[in-house]
């Protein structure tokens, strides 16, 4: 048997190490000894035992949405609510403070970022991006390895009836180069609980040592493991459950020191134990989702779902069925939890999670339209118990979902068919044109998920150009980072000799109006219109004017109209594409737009040939456009916010704004304050708390010349002008008598903005500086990203907030001191970088400076201390029967104190005693052992405190 094992061993480790997948398709029950258990009963059996057997507290699941932990997408484990206690820095006044045992049950989500699993969703039986996660947990060395080995052996064998010959369990080796010894402890326990030698096996760091991260807690970790096989053959192990020992720190220079409380975080997935009890292979075959497959089906009325993966799925029909009712359930929580589908971050994410869902029950599945949102309610159904925010918001999550799907329908359509009109072009060798693939991606302009393109190229057995679309992603990234502070781009102009050409053959100015065409819906959605145009000159990258262009020139466009928004008045440029009337399968991207004496050039990259006379079909990114509307709606709001804080005079001296963010320049005498940037964000947020309409009308420039209040930069305005009023209709604002343009914003501008004020969101100020003498510039992000600043900079407050607790309640050795002290120069180092409001930042940073100046205090003093304890020893080594106290002036009247009592068989006081009876004579503390004691205090009569110390002493002998 030994013999068998160790050969067994190698296998073994390498199928642990692949993360092994559920074997095959079959359905066939894994064991007669335990009924199937109903999923819902799982959770409630798992939550019962942990506080009625082991009096665990039970605490809620967090929201997928992480509450200012920026490093993260989603929570994606359940340990991620509780790294304030991990990391040391909660706060001693709050509830999380007293936790001491605790389980839960916590959704996550694992999609985008470090740990995703979205592209391996369908291809498999046991991916998914949303699962729930069961764990329980002990803090500050409440329980340790021993406990929570027996807990989780009893839950397994005796509440779910799981046999123990079908369980194996694996520990940390060790790690040599690390110094870390084997973790001998977790084998010995589970050798105590009846595991067989056999089937306790030992594994590396990679497997069975855990790191919170590049830094901080950590330690080994031991895992239980059931066999798939039952006895059957070779053993088929999945991991069932991981138990993690948090008793080092991972430094900032890769070195691991001991932790000063060790805690216990173990975790579950509920989707793979419900599989085990129900006797299935895979978890798409428990009650979690055979009721959506059962929905689905009957839904769009492809062939039952049969569990088949791989080239024995023809025609991808189960892939898809796994696909639609993984996604429907991620989309449904995140959306419960406030995570909706957008543009950047986790909402970026969700979007192609939807987007994908749509391609799959569209495509494959021959779903009807509005088919998604009606699979809501079965999510409902199946969680809302566990999870009621769902029930709560089951209106909303539909309504998302089905008008995201229907957006998307037409996108998916023009990008099939340009994908098989690419394909016709391809040779038999080709790859795919990466710049195809970008301009059909998210990042494009049709807004398919490169994933997507990616799996629909796979499935017709065509590679893509992988190379070329790193080098696009390439550019894509160095061009948002321009946008930061960004730098006025040449890109195609036309020159004076173009612009005289033009003028001299009659060629009027691109009517340029449609870009306003646009419309907000019932729903809350916009819908903007497209323009169809003629081509009336095409100019190459030097300029030279030419009839037509061929495949894969770069070129300048010039047409009679436009929907596209040349850059002006400091908003970006739009960017789209347009396509050839009656030729809806060839993309010509639309990279940006831009006025040259009234003249549209759009710098257009093209596929194929165009020419002069063309008819052609423009539309602008919605997503893009939308997201420039609501930072210049914001701007006009912010300029406003700052003459009712600062005063009626203050004068906006620029602005620029693209979908990432917004910068505002605004003459000033000196920094705002604190208290005036948090002022300025209050009157933004009233307003768009207000929901007020945003009226826009064109009038003539001598109507606007003497309006109180009438915003307007020095700058020429053409004549008719276009007038922005937020909550007034401009005819009112611009009437003298009013003073309305005094209560409001009211500005002449020539961008587009939102049809009302609420869809900015909240605005949030994220810095501010001043470039030049007088002027103060302000960075400024909305919406999604101004509502995660603000969490960011909740969450550092309460940390900092935590730290001062940790400094007022002392530290009694060197090395805490220290650490609390590097606390404050990470805390300090992080506060200087977060996207927060910029009021918070300056006052977290003006504590943590102070703070950081007392945490070096208490080290100095500390040390003191020590020396002083020091001196003490040896003084007491020279006279061993005598008993020593020694005080130490300090600066500013503090004293340190340190003592040593002499040992006898029966001594008349202790040290700790005696060093409490003198500092609490000066007002201090004092801590230590019956032999040994040191501690703080503050007086001018160092006399009278010896007096004390004395008098004390010989009331005790």
């Amino acid at each position: 048997m030994a013999a068998s094992v160790a050969a067994a061993a190698g296998p073994l480790r390498r199928a642990i190490r692949r993360s092994p997948q559920w074997p095959g398709p079959s359905r066939r029950a894994l064991s007669s000894e335990a009924p199937p258990t109903q999923a819902a009963a799982v959770r409630d059996a798992f939550l019962s035992f942990f506080r009625d057997r082991h009096g665990h507290r039970l605490v809620p699941s967090a929201s997928v949405r992480p509450r200012g932990d920026p490093s993260l997408l989603f929570v994606n484990a359940g340990m991620n609510q509780f790294k304030p206690i991990f990391l040391g820095t909660v706060d001693p006044r709050s509830e999380m403070a007293g936790f001491r045992r605790v389980a839960n049950s916590q959704k996550c989500v694992r999609a985008g970022g470090r740990h995703s699993d979205l592209e391996d969703v369908g291809r498999d039986l046991s991916h998914h991006t949303f699962f729930e996660m069961l764990g329980n947990w002990a803090f500050g060395g409440e329980y340790f390895k021993e406990e929570a080995c027996s807990m989780a052996w009893e839950l397994l064998t005796q509440v779910y009836g799981i046999p123990e010959d079908r369980l194996w369990v694996s520990y940390f080796v060790g790690d040599p180069k690390a110094g870390l010894c084997p973790d001998l402890e977790s084998r010995d326990i589970w050798l105590s609980l009846g595991v067989p030698a056999g089937r306790v096996l030992s594994f590396g760091p990679q497997e069975n040592f855990w790191e919170m991260g590049d830094a901080g807690p950590c330690g080994p970790c031991t895992e239980i493991h059931y066999d798939m096989a039952g006895g059957v053959g070779a053993p088929q192990l999945v991991e069932l459950w991981n138990l993690v020992f948090m008793q080092h720190n991972r430094e900032a220079d890769g070195s691991l020191q001991p932790l000063p409380q060790r805690h216990v975080d173990t975790g579950m997935g509920l989707e793979r134990l419900v599989a085990v009890l129900q006797g299935r292979r895979s978890t798409y075959d428990t009650d979690l989702f055979s009721p959506l497959l059962s929905a689905i089906h009957q839904g769009c009325g492809a062939p039952p779902y049969s569990g088949r993966v791989g080239a024995a799925d023809e025609g991808h029909t189960d892939t898809a069925y796994r696909v639609v009712a993984d996604h429907i359930r991620t989309l449904s929580i995140c959306i419960a939890d406030g995570v909706s589908p957008g543009m950047s971050g986790a909402p970026l994410v969700l979007r192609r999670i939807l987007r994908r869902a749509v391609r799959f029950s569209t495509e494959v599945l021959r779903a009807p339209p509005g088919f998604l949102g009606s699979l809501v309610p079965v999510v409902v159904e199946t969680l809302g118990d566990a999870y009621p925010e769902l029930q709560r918001n089951s209106a909303k999550i539909t309504n998302l979902v089905s008008e995201d799907e229907a957006a998307f329908l037409a996108s998916l359509q023009r990008g099939r068919r340009i994908i098989e009109r690419t394909l016709r072009r391809l040779g038999p060798s080709d790859v795919f044109p990466a710049e195809v693939a970008w301009s059909l991606s998210l990042s494009g302009n049709l807004g398919l998920p490169l994933d997507l393109v990616k799996l629909m190229l796979e499935e017709k057995g065509v590679q893509l150009d992988s190379a070329g679309l790193e080098r696009l992603a390439q550019e894509e990234a160095q061009h948002r980072a321009q946008q930061a502070e960004p730098v006025q781009e040449q890109g195609l102009q036309l020159d004076v000799h173009a612009l005289g050409e033009l003028q001299r053959r009659g060629v009027p100015p691109t009517d340029d109006s449609p870009k306003y065409n646009y419309s907000l819906q019932p729903s809350g959605g916009y819908e903007f219109g497209t323009c169809e145009a003629q081509v009336l000159q095409l100019y190459t990258e030097d300029g030279t004017s030419v009839a037509s262009v061929g495949e894969g020139q770069r070129c300048g466009l010039l047409l009679d109209k436009t929907n596209f928004y040349a850059e002006q008045g400091g908003q970006t440029s739009d960017r789209g594409y347009l396509v050839r009337v009656g030729q809806q399968d060839v993309l010509f991207p639309v990279a940006r737009a831009q006025v040259c004496g009234g003249f549209v050039l759009h710098e257009v990259a093209a596929p194929e040939c165009l020419k002069v006379g063309d008819r052609v079909q423009l539309h602008v990114d919605e997503a893009w456009r939308l997201s420039c509307m609501e930072k210049h709606t914001a701007v006009h709001l912010l300029n406003w916010a700052l003459r009712q804080v600062l005063g009626p005079g203050t004068e906006q001296r620029g602005s620029h704004l693209n979908p990432e963010r917004l910068r505002f320049d605004v003459a000033t005498q000196a920094p705002l304050t604190p208290e005036q940037l948090r002022a300025v964000e209050g009157t933004v947020q009233e307003a768009v708390g207000q929901d007020e309409a945003v009226y826009m009308e064109e009038v003539a420039l001598s109507r606007t010349a003497h309006v109180p209040g009438l915003r307007s930069l020095d700058e020429v305005y053409p004549d008719p002008v276009r007038v922005v009023s937020v909550g007034v209709p401009v005819a009112h604002a611009l009437d003298p008598a009013s003073q309305a343009a005094l209560q409001t914003s009211v500005e002449l501008c020539c961008g587009t903005h939102l049809l009302r004020t609420g869809a900015v969101g909240d605005l949030v100020i994220i810095g501010e500086h001043q470039p030049s003498k007088g002027t103060t510039r302000l960075l400024a992000v909305t919406g999604e990203q101004a509502q995660q600043a603000r969490e960011v900079g909740q969450s550092l407050t309460q940390e900092v907030e935590a730290a001062a607790a940790r400094l007022s309640q002392g530290s009694r050795d060197v090395a805490e001191a220290q650490r609390l002290s590097k606390d404050m120069g990470r805390l300090t180092d992080v506060v200087d970088t977060a996207v927060m409001p910029q009021w918070q930042r300056r006052g977290l940073q003006a504590t943590l400076k102070a703070l950081q100046r007392r945490a070096n205090t208490a080290i100095r003093k500390l040390e003191m201390g020590q020396v002083l304890v020091k001196v003490v020893r040896q003084l007491c080594k020279q006279a061993p029967s005598t008993s020593v106290l020694l005080l130490s002036p300090q600066p500013l009247g503090q004293v340190l104190c340190a003592c040593q009592v002499a040992q006898s068989p029966t001594p008349a006081f202790t040290a700790e005693a005696w060093a409490l009876a003198v500092c609490s004579h000066m007002g201090g503390k004092a801590w230590g052992s019956r032999v040994v004691a040191q501690g703080t205090g503050s007086t001018a009569d160092l006399e009278a405190a010896l007096s004390t110390a004395r008098a004390y002493a010989l009331n005790q002998l």
